[in-house]
């Protein structure tokens, strides 16, 4: 790589991931994905599970409700939208007969 190259590269801010299971899929190429985090509680030093829900691109529409995604910042494509789909972990399991 040359010197140009290479300042291109670390120029860049690198984009936040985030680990959650898929909400919603009602809509069009848009999944809601609800991240799960650990906080330590100011007062009575206990870990309290904090929850927040992203809306993210889903360009093929291939993600299902339950399914563990990873997805990434991404420009503004929405007024809510600025996550993008990365890749599907883990497929949520289908009942039979539903």
């Amino acid at each position: 790589m040359s010197a140009t190259e290479e300042s291109k590269v670390s120029s860049q801010p690198s984009r936040r991931r985030l680990v959650g299971r898929v909400r919603s899929d009602k809509m069009d190429k848009t999944i809601v994905v609800e991240v799960v985090r650990f906080k330590l509680d100011p007062v009575y030093k206990k870990y309290v599970r904090v929850r927040k829900r992203y809306k993210a691109h889903d360009e093929k529409n291939e993600c299902k409700v339950g399914d563990r995604v990873e997805i990434v910042e991404h420009r503004p494509l929405s007024r809510d939208k600025r996550w993008n789909l990365v890749r599907v972990i883990e497929r949520a399991i289908q009942e039979v007969g539903s």
